[in-house]
């Protein structure tokens, strides 16, 4: 199971930071990944963290995002900064299990 959180409405530039809990599976031997869609859009790629710490951005959050993993609490973290309009959306965090449930996040003045 994966339980995002940590979302809300912030203004543009401003920061927030999604938890994912995990259960149910050996978080530590996962490579996770948060997706985020965008309100009348598709499902699109933010960032992953594979099981040995290596991780990737999407351009459009790359430098203002930063991912990352506890694994001894079983937890996914995106540290987001600099926030812009485009990036509100629903945010999941998702493994090779699935996707849980999403946190929303909306940047507006």
């Amino acid at each position: 199971q994966l339980q995002a959180s940590g979302g809300g409405l912030v203004q543009p530039g401003g920061s927030l930071r999604l938890s994912c809990a995990a259960s149910g599976f050996v978080f530590s031997d996962y490579t996770m990944t948060w997706i985020r869609r965008a309100p009348g859009k598709g499902l699109d790629l933010v960032s992953t963290i594979t099981a040995s710490g290596s991780t990737t951005y999407a351009a459009s959050v790359k430098g203002r995002f930063t991912i990352s993993r506890d694994n001894a609490k079983n937890t996914l973290f995106l540290q987001m900064n600099s926030l812009k309009p485009e990036d509100t959306a629903v945010y999941y965090c998702t493994n090779a299990l699935g996707r849980g449930s999403g946190t929303q996040v909306t940047v507006s003045s």
